[in-house]
């Protein structure tokens, strides 16, 4: 029995999203396929954990470190991640405990390990290789979307990009919402240019001022970004970036994301 258990309401909705097995031979099958929910459960240890594929004990998760590490490549390419994540924002929604009015967006340097995409010298780690982390959030910290850029990358760069990452979240009746009214960010999105191309799709931005003392008020709604990035940093897999291919460290992270959405919603039961 694995030390870390998918849990049953995880499991409920994590199933049908999952690529159907590949059918056995008859003839010479092979080995017997691990199970799905057994898989799960060795990728969700590592990114608890943050150890080593090749470290990971089939006696402790129930399967190897290599196995967990196919079905994770597997269920990225089958794009299974962000659709998790959108179905538990939609039920966020359905119980009304998304406030997608004031959203605020942030960004968070990692130091990668290996050479890859979306990796870069990171200017506040003395040029060594790292990436960012760009999130979104509602107004109680909800992740809503996360991207993954070089380290070198600017925050203000992937302002739109991160909007468009926002999914159609569902759960009432109508148009699925996917922007916000009031956009509330630090100094480092201070550019009159995205001001504008916020304005012009219909959100008002909420910047901090370059060069203005601080007592702007901006961070009595914008500190739950940054509680955002500690609950996702948390998984010590995400901490440090140690896949070399960007989606699988995407798919961690938005998956990452949906256990936080999880959490939110198991809490207001």
């Amino acid at each position: 029995m694995p030390a870390d258990p998918v849990p049953d309401d995880l499991w409920a909705r994590i199933a049908p999203l999952l690529p159907p097995a590949p059918e056995r031979r008859h003839r010479f099958p092979g080995r017997l396929r691990v199970p799905d929910r057994t898989a799960l459960a060795g990728v969700m240890y590592v990114l608890r954990t943050g150890v080593a594929w090749r470290d990971v004990s089939a006696e402790t998760v129930g399967c190897s470190g290599a196995t967990a590490w196919r079905r994770l490549r597997d269920w990225t390419e089958a794009g299974v991640w962000p659709r998790l994540h959108a179905a538990i924002l939609a039920e966020l929604r359905r119980a009304d405990l998304l406030d997608l009015d004031d959203c605020s967006v942030d960004g968070s340097h990692v130091r990668a390990l290996k050479r890859g995409d979306h990796v870069g010298p990171s200017p506040v780690d003395r040029a060594r290789p790292g990436s960012k982390h760009h999130l979104i959030v509602d107004r109680h910290g909800t992740p809503l979307a996360v991207t993954l850029t070089g380290g070198n990358r600017h925050d203000v760069t992937q302002l739109l990009p991160l909007l468009d990452a926002v999914p159609p979240i569902r759960g009432r009746r109508g148009r699925p919402r996917r922007k916000p009214r009031r956009l509330y960010a630090d100094r480092g999105y201070d550019f009159d240019k995205y001001r504008r191309l916020l304005w012009k799709r219909g959100i008002k931005p909420r910047i901090a001022r370059r060069g203005v003392a601080h007592g702007s008020g901006l961070g009595k709604v914008r500190w739950v970004v940054e509680r955002a990035f500690a609950w996702m940093h948390q998984f010590k897999r995400l901490r440090i970036r140690y896949e070399q291919r960007a989606d699988l460290h995407q798919g961690l992270l938005e998956l990452a994301c949906s256990l936080v959405c999880l959490r939110r919603l198991r809490t207001s039961f």
